[in-house]
């Protein structure tokens, strides 16, 4: 289940759940720089 997309140096990862969930909350804007500890969404 794919959540979102992350670049980094012109590559792309996607952010997949092992299970299905909803989206609970949005944590980061999109377009904003991540950290690897960073919350970026909430699921439920």
């Amino acid at each position: 289940h794919p959540l979102f997309i992350i670049e980094a140096m012109k590559m792309e990862t996607t952010i997949t759940a092992n299970e299905a969930a909803t989206v609970k909350q949005l944590v980061l804007n999109p377009g904003v720089m991540v950290n690897s500890e960073d919350l970026v969404i909430r699921l439920e």
